[in-house]
């Protein structure tokens, strides 16, 4: 019987206690995050439809659903998911013509993926309130 291969003496991956958390990795989680939560939503948006195309009655029960104040709750972080999402997209388009690659520019572009997702949700929310 062969004997088992003597243990390589390699450092362990690294635990979650030390490990660095770094912008461009938490905005990255943050993009896989938010592209669930658009698959959820556009879940919403087709029922939505559907009920408009059922008639009155399943169309006014989807917006009294969504005009409750736990429909608009889901509805705001639904908008705020697309948004994000957005400009991550947006910002690895810049990175694909190799733009800000350096890290402090990877920082500020991360950075300004929050920032900017947190500014426009309720703007366009108050441009919609606004409207309606």
């Amino acid at each position: 019987m062969a004997s088992a291969p003597p243990q390589a003496n390699r450092p362990l991956s690294p635990h979650l206690s030390i490990y660095r958390w770094y912008m461009t990795s938490a905005m990255s989680i943050f993009h896989r995050l938010t592209g669930i939560g658009l698959f959820f939503g556009t879940v919403l948006l087709v029922w939505w439809l559907a009920a408009a195309a059922a008639g009155p009655d399943a169309f006014a029960t989807a917006n009294a659903v969504l005009g409750s104040w736990p429909g608009l709750v889901v509805l705001f972080g639904f908008t705020w998911a697309l948004v994000h999402h957005m400009l991550g997209g947006i910002r690895h388009l810049i990175w694909d013509f190799g733009i800000g690659m350096d890290a402090p520019a990877r920082d500020r572009l991360a950075a300004a993926t929050l920032a900017g997702s947190v500014v426009i949700t309720p703007v366009l929310w108050a441009i919609g309130l606004a409207v309606r």
